[in-house]
């Protein structure tokens, strides 16, 4: 019997109310582990932890890198803006240590929105914290709660494009963008010149993408993560 690959997601720690409580709580929404079930995986969630990144990446077989809050300026060398969101030092330290992990022993990694600006930050780069300052427009994010659509095109050749097609309409939520990704190919945009996609062909399965896969359902991103993280086994 074949062995379905573990892959780490990373989780929020947020307050939530559920029952009769209203706490800080460790979540994700359950489209990401549904996603991963359907693409033949099977799910571990990793809140924020102070230390153990290397233990825990040791025992997976890949890892995803959600979405969530707006990734702390001063770890790419700015200051923040007005709309920059309170920052989650906590999460941005395990998530940093986590990517850092699964470098060393070549782990497939998957980063999801936030997950994108935060791998292209841990390689050198930077983000432009509000978007609708450059694109003049809020489509990647009409409201608190909503998810925007956006049209995009995959770059020939690249990993993302056998995974998913030439274009797309995609879900999306952000009001930020990776600018700057040293090592990484940028491998598909938005309509409006937004990076959508980058990937780094020499480490294997890294890549990442700034939309909402987990809420569509085309789970190609997520096989291609599974496929890698098999072979890992």
């Amino acid at each position: 019997m074949t062995t379905r690959p573990l892959i780490g997601v990373t989780t929020y720690r947020e307050q939530a109310r559920y029952g009769a409580w209203n706490t800080a709580a460790d979540l994700l929404p359950a489209t990401y582990a549904r996603s991963v079930e359907a693409a033949g995986g099977i799910v571990v969630l990793l809140p924020p932890q102070n230390s153990g990144a290397v233990e825990v990446v040791a025992r997976l077989d890949g890892l995803i890198v959600a979405g969530g809050a707006d990734v702390e300026p001063s770890r790419y060398g700015a200051t923040r803006h007005p709309q920059t969101q309170t920052p989650r030092p906590d999460r941005d330290g395990w998530e940093a240590a986590l990517l850092d992990a699964a470098d060393a022993i070549g782990r497939p990694v998957l980063g999801i929105c936030r997950g994108m600006q935060l791998m292209a930050i841990q390689a050198g780069g930077t983000l432009e914290q509000h978007l609708p300052d450059v694109v003049g427009h809020a489509e990647h994010a009409p409201a608190p709660g909503a998810f925007g659509w956006t049209s995009l095109r995959t770059e020939p050749g690249s990993m993302v494009r056998r995974l998913v097609g030439e274009e797309l309409r995609v879900h999306c939520h952000h009001h930020q963008a990776v600018v700057g990704h040293p090592g990484f190919e940028v491998t598909a945009r938005a309509t409006d010149g937004t990076i959508e996609a980058i990937e780094d062909a020499e480490r294997g399965f890294w890549l990442a993408v700034q939309w909402h896969p987990e809420y569509g359902d085309d789970y190609g991103l997520f096989r291609g993560l599974v496929a890698a993280a098999r072979s890992e086994n």
